[in-house]
């Protein structure tokens, strides 16, 4: 019986076939091993994309967190400028990754799509520093979340919470993607109802309805003012300073975003489910992000002790919602949060290894790392590479002994500056498919996902990361302020990308792909196949997700 049939059988039944596990092999015949499966459902993909894995700080737990030393340094008004500005830059690279991977949703991402639009060096560069990125935050994730319990239990050593921290997330990932597919649901799920929560607390306690009645208004962007003199440097340059910190910081909290690529890989219905999840991603940023932080800035002055992250040993205590609800004078509502900060850390770590593990897929499958990452199980789970990464989370451990915060810090910068340049590859792998797309004469307007904004958009990321991740580091030379830690951290990435694609470039010594010599064709037939339209919905909470996904927001 032919699967057309068996399709059509299923959707009669009000079932999907895709809904389940491929019960076939799927073998790549060139190298003969299994091939990845797709298993990550609509609903997952729209999750994923909605709330990525978010790196800020030293605990990566970005709007909860981040948003402290941001407001410290900034203000509210140079918090909000600063998430806005990033924001831009996020959507900006979104909206060009967007269209290649619905246009082209293969094993390996934006990896992969570097080798075709650029050439092999470039995506040797990327694909390491983009592995490099995911695989060193893992441990510090776990260590995050060792930190969060400390917050109820301190007197167990740290390791006992981390080692269990460390299985579940191991074996969520052994299950494959769509066991991470679910687990991830669960726990953006969470995020979600937790920053939207957060949110409407925030208007409510602004308007005087919290037990104090004390209306805030816009009260701390008079007094202590919209803007902080940075290190008391007087003037616009103080104030400009202040800003500049806050991008910083946001960058760090918006890395992460492009995840949707490494997993369009293993999407199911990519070609429509893919689009969705990118015309989504203005909403996140507009809601959670912009919206978030302005709230933030009319519920705390940036003068609070309580903004100290280093007073506060990292805990929720330091969140600027906590901080406004305690002195709101409501008492039971920091554990509740601190437990939503420690799924958003385990959520973190998840998605840590799966994206780590996925990029070494694709390395292998690019031919820049060694065959045996190619080997997966019968239901598409590449097990070599899950396992091979899963031993840089025995790392975390470091966050045992005392001091060992500060170097996880360091690993948070590196793999931040990191994640910049992986948004600089990506959209400068965009520019290039641009003009083959312009040269071969093929209309963008027909494909899954575009944008008028194009290649406007793309410009402005390429230059826009590259001067975020040239000033990352700007504090270090102000009069006083050297630090040799923050110097490496910040930098030593930066450097590392174009050492790694000059030594690339003189191993492959092939050419750049000239725009009519792209290839446009490959994989198109498979991946056309592979699209289909989504079952009517059988219930109400499967039409409530269809129709979040259906939005046409764009």
């Amino acid at each position: 019986m032919s699967s057309e049939k068996i399709e059509s059988q299923d959707a009669a039944k009000g079932t999907n076939i895709y809904d389940t596990e491929s019960l076939r092999e799927d073998v790549d015949p060139t190298t003969g091993e299994h091939q990845l499966v797709r298993q990550l459902k609509n609903r997952h993909i729209a999750m994923i994309r909605f709330v990525p894995p978010l790196i800020g700080g030293v605990i990566g737990t970005g709007l909860f967190l981040g948003t402290a030393n941001a407001l410290r340094n900034g203000g509210p008004v140079g918090l909000l400028l600063g998430y806005m500005v990033m924001g831009s830059i996020c959507y900006s690279v979104m909206i060009s990754l967007g269209e290649m991977v619905a246009f082209l949703p293969i094993p390996g991402g934006h990896i992969k799509l570097a080798e075709r639009f650029v050439d092999p060096a470039f995506s040797f560069t990327m694909g390491w520093n983009y592995w490099y990125n995911w695989v060193i935050v893992l441990p510090a994730e776990l260590s995050a979340a060792s930190v969060l319990i400390g917050f109820w239990n301190k007197e167990i050593n740290p390791a006992a919470w981390i080692t269990i921290c460390m299985v579940v997330v191991i074996v969520i990932n052994l299950l494959g993607a769509g066991a991470y597919g679910e687990a991830e649901f669960i726990f953006a799920s969470i995020k979600v109802i937790t920053i939207t929560g957060l949110i409407i607390l925030g208007i409510v306690l602004d308007l005087g309805g919290g037990p104090d009645h004390d209306r805030l208004g816009f009260r701390y962007w008079k007094h202590p003012g919209p803007f902080v003199q940075f290190n008391d440097i007087a003037g616009s340059k103080g104030r400009f300073l202040g800003f500049w910190a806050v991008l910083t910081q946001a960058a760090f909290s918006y890395i992460g975003t492009e995840i949707v690529a490494i997993a369009a890989g293993e999407a199911k219905n990519p070609r429509r489910n893919l689009p969705r999840a990118i015309k989504r991603v203005y909403i996140r940023i507009l809601l959670f992000y912009i919206l978030g932080t302005f709230i933030i800035g009319i519920l705390v002055p940036s003068t609070d002790p309580g903004l100290n992250l280093s007073a506060t040993a990292g805990t929720a205590a330091a969140s600027p919602f906590v901080i406004a609800i305690r002195r709101s004078g409501i008492k039971s509502l920091p554990s509740i949060i601190n437990a939503c900060l420690l799924t958003s850390a385990w959520s973190a770590a998840s998605s840590d290894l799966y994206t780590s593990s996925r990029a070494l897929y694709g390395l292998a499958a690019s031919g820049n790392a060694p065959k045996i990452f190619l080997r997966a199980s019968r239901n598409g789970l590449p097990y070599v590479s899950v396992i091979f990464n899963s031993f840089f989370a025995l790392l975390s451990y470091m966050g045992t002994k005392s001091g060992s915060g500060r170097v996880f810090g360091w690993f948070s910068n590196m793999t931040s500056i990191a994640g910049l340049m992986t948004w600089f590859g990506i959209s400068v792998t965009y520019l290039r498919f641009y003009s083959g797309l312009k040269e071969q004469g093929i209309d963008r307007t027909t494909f899954p996902f575009y944008s008028r904004l194009q290649p406007f958009a793309a410009w402005y990321a390429v230059c826009s990361c590259m001067i975020v991740c040239i000033l990352s580091g700007w504090a270090v030379f102000l009069k006083g302020g050297w630090a040799t830690d923050t110097f490496v951290t910040n930098y030593l990435p930066l450097v590392l990308f174009p050492i790694l694609y000059t030594g690339a470039k003189l191993y492959y010594r092939e050419p750049s792909k000239k725009p009519h010599e792209m290839d446009f064709v490959t994989d198109i037939k498979e991946i056309e196949a592979a699209t289909y339209d989504d079952p009517p919905p059988r219930n109400k909470a499967e039409a409530f997700w269809q129709w979040l996904a259906d939005l046409k927001l764009y």
